[in-house]
Order: C-alpha cells, then structure tokens, then sequence
C-alpha cells in the first residue's frame, strides 16, 4: 500500500474502533505495513506515537461521554479498554488534568481530535540515497526486545550498557579478556545497530552488531542473516542523534510519500555507524540508514 495511503487507512481504522482492544499489529495488518515501520513512521510524522494517540483520543472521547450522558463511570472505562475505574481515574486525571467527576462536573477537558495528514513534500524523492543490491549478509550482535513506544528513551541506554560491559576494556588498547570482548573486536560490533520486527505484540529485536565473520557466538549473543535483496541507502553527515534522527524524518515525510518507484520489504532496517573515523558528536561524523526496499508493482 501507497505509504501516504497506508497511515491514514491506519487513523481511520483507530478511530473506528477505540472501544476495541486492538494494538500495533491489529493495526498494520490493515495497512499491510510492518508494524515496526508503521509505529516509527506514525511517530516521526505525527509526534504521537500509536499507543499514546488511541490513549489520547479514548480519553478524549471518554471526556464527551461523561458530559453528555449520566453513565457510570465504570461503564465508560469499559467502553474505552480500561479494566478498572482505577486505572481509568488515574489515566484520566493526567491527561485531562481533572478528575472524571471534576470533567462531569464542568471542569475544562483537554481537546484531542482526530489526525489529518497531509504532507507537503521539500525534496521528494530527491533525497540524497542510492539504491544498493546486496547479496546474503550475517550479523552478530547482543539482543533485547524493545516496545515500539518506549524505544527511543530504551535503546541508547541499551548502548550505553553494552559500552560499559564489553567496549570499555578494548577501547583502551587492552588485549579482550572474555569471548564476549572478543566477539566485539572481531566482527566490529558497534557498527550497526539492527531493528527486527518478527515478534509482534508491539514489540521489535534490537541487536547492537557488527558483520559477522565467523568464530564463536557466545551464549548470549544472536546471529541473523539478512536475505539477498535491494536497500535504499541514506548517508548521513553530522553529530549523532540529532544528524540521524533528521534523516529518518525526512524519510519518512519527504521519500517515501513522494517516491514513486521504491517501497519498503522486509522485517528489518540498519542503522550503519563508522567505527573508525571520528566521534559521533563530530560535526563531520559518518552515519547511515540502510532500508530494503522493494520496486512498486
């Protein structure tokens, strides 16, 4: 599906049904859109991740009801997934910034209405990329499993874990003193960092990696193998995350609504970080996002 097409298939089909208990992937197979792809590209469109927007626009729509009818509060909690008036009081409160009985009462709510998207696209498919055929690939990495909502606050702190671990020892010139030191410096591992959507539920493997060169796979540690394919490539210039996370933006505001030949495939994407040249706070730094990519038929 045409990915403009696809994110406002994905509102309306939300806004049909917030008295449904549907998530992330009841979502994306409306929209035949990797769900990972789908909660990235919803968020850096939107500044609202999906979660937050279906919270949003139940509360808002649970605000309306308290008003206009004289149902109970548990009935309305109900109506909009909560499984107790408790949990929907407390949710209800900080968003609203009132009680449900203060809302009913005439207290101001807070006013969340549905998303209209509409793009008006700087550059299109002028984006600085190149379309790149790659044969058969294996990386290794250290694995967890990240929620599409709370990714981007987890994920450096899962970098800054895997530093502190096994990088640090390394970094300082000193020979590796266990296989998981060791399997960093032979395959590079910090090169990549890797997003698999295979698991469903709203969540998604993440793997700090490098390619794989062969050896030892410590316990612990995963290997994954990218299949023969083409990727659209998007360099990168400029101090890391800001540089990177301006990339993936414009990816998703600018290429893909207005390419007309490429679309994404796959479960996967890399985020590709040079190793050898410079900081990642560098003005000059060298970073990529590679995305497979399919032709439109």
């Amino acid at each position: 599906m045409e990915w403009l097409t696809g994110i406002r298939t994905a509102i309306n089909y939300m806004e049909e049904h917030l008295r449904d208990d549907i998530d992330v992937t009841d979502i994306a197979k409306q929209v035949y859109i990797s769900p990972f792809f789908l909660s990235r590209g919803f968020a850096l469109m939107t500044g609202c991740g999906i979660g937050e927007y279906l919270r949003n626009r139940r509360l808002y729509q649970a605000a309306l009801d308290l008003k206009e009818t004289d149902e109970k509060v548990i009935d309305i909690a109900l109506r909009y997934c909560y499984d107790t008036p408790e949990s929907f009081t407390k949710a209800f409160s900080r968003f609203h910034g009132a009680s449900p009985s203060q809302v009913r009462g005439g207290a101001p709510a807070r006013v969340f209405l549905p998303l209209k998207i509409n793009i008006s696209i700087h550059g299109g498919n002028q984006m600085d990329y190149k379309i790149t055929p790659m044969f058969p690939f294996k990386v290794i990495g250290f694995q967890r499993v990240f929620d599409n909502e709370t990714a981007y606050e987890k994920i450096p702190e899962f970098w800054d874990e895997i530093c502190e671990k096994y990088a640090y020892n390394v970094y300082a010139g000193n020979e590796p003193s266990n296989p998981y030191e060791k399997a960093l410096v032979d395959n590079c591992i910090g090169e990549y960092g890797v997003c698999i959507d295979d698991i469903g539920g709203g969540k998604f493997r993440y793997l700090v990696a490098g390619k794989y060169v062969g050896g030892e796979v410590p316990e612990g540690m995963v290997v994954y193998e990218f299949p023969r394919g083409d990727w659209a490539v998007f360099d990168c210039i400029g101090p890391l995350p800001d540089a990177l996370q301006s990339v993936n933006t414009r990816i998703f505001n600018e290429w893909l609504p207005g390419n007309p030949d490429y679309e994404f495939s796959g479960v996967a994407n890399v985020e590709w970080y040079d190793c050898i040249n410079g900081e990642k706070t560098d003005a000059d730094y060298h970073s990529a996002v590679w995305i497979p990519v399919k032709k439109k038929s």
